[in-house]
């Protein structure tokens, strides 16, 4: 399967759709997206995870990426709409406990 990546701008905070699977094969396209958005100082990303269907441990890494890039530059990433089977995965690897997860989906613009 494939995934799709939405993204829009409002108030100086990206709000970012991603729907499908987040695999080997699709991470490479989600990553560039995220880091593109990512880039520069302050920036705030909010990702709706709840049409995500899968994710194996290259999109995980694709989050830590991401995180890692908004954090050296004082940026927020927020992921939301996680569902159950994601959030046990992000829960598994410690993941939970260092990046913002609202289980709730919020924000959607």
């Amino acid at each position: 399967m494939n995934v799709s990546i939405e993204i829009k701008e409002k108030d100086n905070i990206f709000y970012v759709q991603l729907t499908g699977e987040i695999d080997a094969y699709t991470a490479p396209r989600v990553k560039e997206k995220l880091m593109e958005a990512a880039k520069g100082d302050s920036v705030k990303l909010n990702i709706d995870l709840s049409n995500v269907s899968y994710m194996d441990s290259t999109g995980l890494g694709v989050f830590v990426g991401v995180f890692k890039q908004l954090r050296a530059n004082n940026g927020y990433m927020e992921l939301t709409g996680m569902t159950e089977r994601l959030q046990r995965l992000f829960d598994i690897t410690g993941l939970a406990d260092v990046m913002n997860i609202n289980t709730e989906v919020e924000g959607r613009v």
